[in-house]
């Protein structure tokens, strides 16, 4: 119960300064000009932009405010800066980076900022610390919501707990006898022990009551004295009592505070949160009874974890935090740079232990402090071997250097050496002994020229040439090193453009391959997996560049024939390739990639036909499947064709798809292993459809790109009308024939030659007519030779309201398209025959004339009938 109160009890001075404070700042809005930004801590800076918010200002009207009421410039930045620090969640930097924080602006919602400040309170103890609180060392110690100071109750009493009044005493008795007693000390000090009387217990130590009760106890229970007993005592503490301590001084919740007889100095400064931003944390006082009875300092146990100052307080203790005396600020490359409260008698040295020792990169051999006289600012210089004999004054500011971002024993080798880098470099050191250093040149290297690159005090650079061939044979003086000097080692070809060659054509893998010294035609060949199927290696082409040509010559041809085991003809074996060559493998002439028509329908043998001729017609593959059987409908037959949108398998496709199905067809089922010859036969077909898969990949890349082409050719149609735009792009076509005049009269100009992908679609008797487009009831009818264009369209409802009559066609079952014709008044429309399909466009649209258009054709003929009545005259 006592614990649980003093937990309640020690948090009401902090939530009503809390309450307090915040009604206060709420006003700060309002008075904004008076702000120190520096002393406002994040919580502070959160209830700022809630308050303006609140008040339907922005970021940049909330800064416009200030400005109008006079808030200086400086602190308008530094808000800014700790505005945008929070809301990107990131105000442990404040004051790094502030550019480009200034540039984080931006609005978010009530939600999202919501969100921000919640992450920030989670993740920074301090949130509620000003900037400033927080440069104070030791400051953050009783503000850290990860620290609890409470004392523990749970532990044993200590044998030098003094008794006081309150206090629970528990007495048990064991052995020969038995008893066990609950006591509680008095006012007088005293507990009343049944059967003994009154014992004086009051400001004894625990160790001290045992002995005095157990000694009043052996009245009553002999077996307690005696050399040998055969009765215990055992004497423990219950519940403690509660004490008041007054804490005051420079604290940020002085008052009286009800605490457990257990507690410290350290627990008094957490509940009265810990001194203040004046207040000292070397000499706080601790009186009892009007005496001065200790001294805790809190650096001591930060530093070094001594507590020798924290005593157990006791009843009216005083507890009182002077002002700092001595304050100073030390920055710079240190661990833990601060402001630090000093003593009079120490020395810098216990400063830079205070601040956790020198950085890495600290220059620790001066230290730069600025201080105030009587009169103005001073700087003076402190050398380390006077930092244990240099006074400190109040207010100092230590600043700690940087060493020199600078070499003084490097050089650097960079090119065509084996290992480039930096080296250190030692006095009398040459370029010879640089090179040696860095494993040697490389074989590339050009040891005719190298570059040193050379820093000069005034920080100009001087660039001397060296002949290293020279330098490492001895021939040539070396030259020794100086600090920052840079060596590059020229590579052969770093001075000279790539040699390549290049194949294209008829071979596995066309493109580009390295040049290689005394390279042939049938070298370059095999680099490129040999020829396609396709190849004619009579006719090989070799393009070389020209130089020094005047004449009008663009480049040197030459030709030459190979075998297919890449064997060359002895007078050709002089020819040798030169860099940059382009090689051209010629198709034969004489190789034709298969064709196929197809036959579908109404014949004998349908299906696929490979054409045997060039000038093939559809009369020979018809003659071929067989002819037509008795279902079938001349009149309706159809040839349909690819159109140049349709996507034809390019023949590296068709090659990879044959070799994939060769690699399944290769696998064996089951458990059987593949033989010898097979398993090679699969990892040559994974080598060579993976090399197909990276051409065909590179070609669609390529093909992309020529899409525009066709996409700007029928531009003009998809603004026009997008059916015409659908029928213009697509991928196949119907072409109309005559198949009876064909099948009659065999290559005449009705039998057509057949192109790769023709299907002739031959169907069996039809005996429908459709009708389609602007009519009232879109459907279709049986076919009846005595009904017209007209009966049909009757049958279909008749035309709509929107129907062109006049363009109304019919397109025949063969494919071909007749449309109506009109003479004078009068519409001649198609003749209808079985498997037709009547079309009825739709009228176009017109937009109805506006009022300015009316106006400008008034106009127009009034300035005509004056000009004509003026003519008329």
């Amino acid at each position: 119960m006592i614990r649980k109160f003093i937990q309640n009890l020690k948090f009401a001075p902090i939530v009503f300064c809390l309450f307090i404070g915040s009604i206060g700042f709420s006003q700060s809005i309002q008075n904004i000009q008076n702000l120190k930004v520096d002393e406002l801590s994040d919580a502070q800076i959160e209830q700022l932009i809630t308050r303006a918010e609140s008040s339907g200002m922005n970021e940049l009207q909330l800064e416009a405010m200030a400005r109008e009421k006079g808030m200086p410039a400086s602190e308008i930045n530094k808000l800014r800066i700790r505005i945008a620090a929070l809301k990107s969640g990131n105000s442990e930097e404040v004051g790094k980076n502030s550019t480009s924080r200034m540039n984080q602006r931006e609005v978010v919602g009530d939600r999202m900022q919501s969100d921000v400040f919640d992450s920030l309170r989670n993740s920074d103890p301090y949130y509620n610390l000003s900037p400033q609180q927080k440069k104070i060392y030791g400051y953050t110690l009783f503000h850290n919501r990860e620290l609890n100071f409470n004392p523990n109750l749970n532990l044993p009493t200590p044998e030098s707990y003094v008794l006081g009044t309150g206090d629970q005493v528990l007495v048990d008795v064991y052995g020969a006898s038995q008893a066990a007693f609950d006591l509680t000390v008095t006012p007088e000090g005293k507990v009343m022990v049944p059967n003994v009387g009154p014992v004086n217990i009051g400001g004894a130590t625990v160790e001290s009551a045992r002995s005095r009760i157990k000694s009043s106890l052996g009245q009553i229970y002999s077996g307690l004295n005696g050399q040998n007993p055969n009765t215990f005592l055992q004497l423990r503490v219950g519940n403690i009592r509660s004490i008041q301590v007054t804490m005051a001084g420079e604290l940020n919740q002085p008052g009286t505070y009800t605490l457990p007889s257990f507690a410290n100095v350290f627990n008094a400064l957490y509940l009265a949160g810990g001194p203040n931003e004046t207040g000292s944390f070397r000499n706080i006082q601790v009186y009892r009874n009007s005496k001065l009875i200790g001294q805790a300092d809190i650096y001591e146990f930060l530093a070094r974890g001594n507590e020798k100052g924290n005593i157990i307080l006791q009843d009216n203790d005083v507890v009182i935090v002077p002002p700092v005396q001595i304050r100073v600020e030390i920055e710079g490359p240190v661990r833990r740079p601060g402001l630090f409260e000093i003593k009079n008698n120490e020395s810098i040295q216990e400063l830079i232990s205070f601040a956790g020792g020198f950085k890495s990169d600290a220059y620790k051999e001066l230290l730069v402090v600025k201080r105030a006289t009587d009169k103005d600012l001073r700087v003076d210089n402190v050398y380390s071997k006077d930092f244990e004999t240099f006074a400190v004054k109040d207010g100092d500011l230590f600043t700690v250097g940087g060493i020199l971002d600078r070499y003084d024993n490097r050089a650097q080798v960079s090119g065509a050496v084996f290992r480039p880098g930096e080296f250190a470099i030692s006095e009398g050191m040459t370029v010879k002994a640089l090179i040696e250093i860095a494993g040697g040149l490389r074989g590339d290297a050009f040891s005719n020229r190298g570059t040193l690159y050379r820093t000069n005090p005034d920080f100009t650079m001087e660039v001397l040439t060296l002949d290293l061939g020279d330098i490492i044979s001895g021939k040539a003086e070396d030259v020794v090193l100086m600090r920052e000097d840079i060596l590059n080692v020229p590579s052969k070809y770093d001075l000279k453009e790539e040699y390549y060659v290049q194949v294209s054509g008829e071979v596995n893998r066309t493109g580009v391959f390295q040049f290689g010294e005394n390279m042939t035609v049938a070298d370059l060949i095999t680099k490129a997996r040999g020829f396609k199927e396709s190849a004619s290696n009579a006719n090989i082409e070799i393009a070389r560049r020209v130089k020094d040509e005047i004449g009008g010559q663009i480049a040197e041809i030459l030709t030459i024939s190979i075998d297919e085991n890449l064997r060359i003809s002895e007078e050709e074996k002089e020819i040798i390739l030169a860099p940059f060559d382009h090689v051209f493998v010629r198709k034969s002439p004489g190789f034709q990639v298969e064709k196929v028509a197809y036959v579908e329908g109404e014949v004998f043998y349908p299906g696929g036909f490979t054409l045997e001729k060039r000038d093939e017609r559809i009369s020979d593959v018809l003659k071929r499947a067989g002819g037509l059987n008795n279902y079938a409908y001349p009149k309706g037959a159809t040839l349909i064709r690819r159109t140049e949108f349709y996507k034809t398998k390019t023949e590296e496709n068709i090659k990879l798809d044959q070799l994939e199905s060769l690699y399944k067809n290769t696998i064996r089922e089951g458990d059987i292993e593949n033989a010898e010859a097979e398993g090679k036969l699969l990892e040559r077909l994974e080598d060579r459809m993976e090399l197909l898969s990276q051409e065909e990949m590179k070609r669609n890349k390529n093909a992309s790109k020529a899409e525009s082409f066709s996409e700007d050719r029928y531009q003009f149609l998809e603004e026009a009308d997008s059916t015409v735009m659908e029928v213009a792009t697509r991928d196949k076509e119907l072409i109309g024939i005559e198949l009876g005049k064909i099948l009659s009269q065999p290559g005449s100009k009705y039998d057509l030659i057949l192109q790769d992908g023709d299907i002739i679609s031959i169907p069996k008797e039809l005996q429908t007519v459709r009708m389609r487009g602007e009519v009232l009831y879109p459907t279709t009818a049986r076919f009846d030779a005595s009904r017209g264009f007209r009966n049909y369209i009757s049958r279909s409802g008749g035309f709509t309201e929107q129907a062109r009559k006049s363009r109304s066609y019919v397109v025949y079952a063969n494919g071909d398209v007749h449309r109506t014709n009109k003479f004078l008044f009068f519409n001649f429309f198609p003749k209808i025959e079985p498997g037709a399909e009547i079309i009825v466009p739709q009228k176009p649209k017109r937009e109805p004339m506006s009022v300015q258009a009316w106006i400008g054709i008034a106009s127009s003929l009034a300035t005509l009938g004056i000009l004509i009545d003026r003519l008329s005259r």
